[in-house]
């Protein structure tokens, strides 16, 4: 699957998305990638993420653990790590950090793959990572359906994407006057309650 081929998979969806958009990051955009209009089509999630697992192979060799940040990159990682006959498990926050929980744990000698959705600053996957480096095992770099930094995030470890474009971001006092005029909209997760998980 070509880069055109997988944002092809987004607008069909109907998840390519044009407004006023705060971010996960803080930070304004007039793009959205809304993935969980991709997710919610396991066929469609499917295509992705076995195109996405074909290239993490050909870039890392064997993968034994994808591990993804909740939530926006479960469904991902699952089935990135179903195409690749690995182990699926998720960090979460506690206490404001990502942690390992519910029993997952990471075997000395397991080679690791951070699983992520969509990278636009980079923040989200630097903590998953962080996470990752805590445990035993070796982590072999990062995939991701979409990166919408053009390649700019340094997330610290190589990535593979399936998409690599330039989606304009600004700080909150720097829009131009033709975002500034739209109301905002904050679709993404990283918001949601604390308390949320269990």
């Amino acid at each position: 699957m070509n880069q055109e081929q997988a944002l092809d998979e987004f607008r069909a969806a109907g998840a390519l998305l044009e407004g006023h958009f705060i971010l996960s990051s803080g930070l304004h955009s007039p793009v959205f990638f809304q993935k969980n209009a991709v997710f919610m089509d396991p066929a469609r999630t499917e295509r992705l993420c076995k195109a996405l697992a074909e290239k993490a192979e050909a870039a890392f060799g064997r993968i034994d653990v994808v591990i993804s940040p909740a939530v926006g990159a479960i469904i991902p990682g699952y089935e990135t790590a179903r195409w690749l006959k690995a182990k699926a498990m998720f960090v979460e926050r506690e206490k404001g950090e990502f942690q390992l929980r519910r029993g997952f744990a990471i075997a000395p000698g397991e080679r690791v793959l951070m699983v992520e959705d969509v990278i636009t600053t980079g923040l989200s996957s630097r903590e998953c990572l962080d996470a990752i480096r805590g445990h035993p095992g070796e982590l072999v770099g990062a995939a991701c359906l979409i990166d919408r930094s053009g390649g700019a995030a340094d997330i610290g470890v190589p990535r593979v994407c399936l998409a690599s474009v330039e989606a304009p971001a600004y700080a909150a006092d720097a829009l131009p006057p033709e975002l500034a005029a739209l109301p905002a909209i904050k679709p993404g997760s990283r918001g949601l309650s604390q308390g949320a998980s269990t």
